[in-house]
């Protein structure tokens, strides 16, 4: 059993979460620049069992796609050419971002930390992550 990383897919930057080897954590990794996003990927995978790749899905309250998805399947095709075993998920990511600042604010009181967009991309990594894990066991 391999771990599964999760994706928070943005135009500047991307959130990265991780689970541990038996796929029942999910945690907050890294974020990184998109266009790095690949290498990226092939440091990650080259190092670790990696199984499964589970990317947010940018919708809508009315369930419409935000023109975001776009450029995700575009970066979906890239990967499944580079990584052919990969598996790729998708996973909703509708209000990620809002739970990632309720958290952080809960969390601490630092406004370094609270206006660190970094913390909230890969916070919203680990929760569409976590999401993927409920709904997969």
């Amino acid at each position: 059993m391999g771990q599964i990383l999760g994706l928070d897919y943005g135009k500047k930057r991307c959130g990265i979460s991780i689970t541990d080897e038996l796929q029942l954590i999910a945690s907050p990794l890294s974020t990184i620049k998109t266009n790095e996003l690949i290498d990226f990927l092939s440091d990650i995978i080259s190092k670790n069992k990696i199984s499964i790749l589970v990317i947010g899905q940018p919708k809508k309250n009315d369930n419409t796609f935000f023109d975001l998805e776009n450029s995700i399947k575009s970066k979906i095709k890239k990967i499944k050419t580079i990584f052919p075993k990969l598996k790729i998920e998708r996973e909703d990511e509708r209000f990620t971002s809002k739970l990632s600042r309720i958290y952080i604010n809960d969390f601490t009181n630092k406004k370094k930390i609270k206006f660190d967009k970094k913390n909230l991309d890969k916070i919203s990594a680990s929760l569409i992550l976590e999401s993927y894990l409920k709904r997969n066991k």
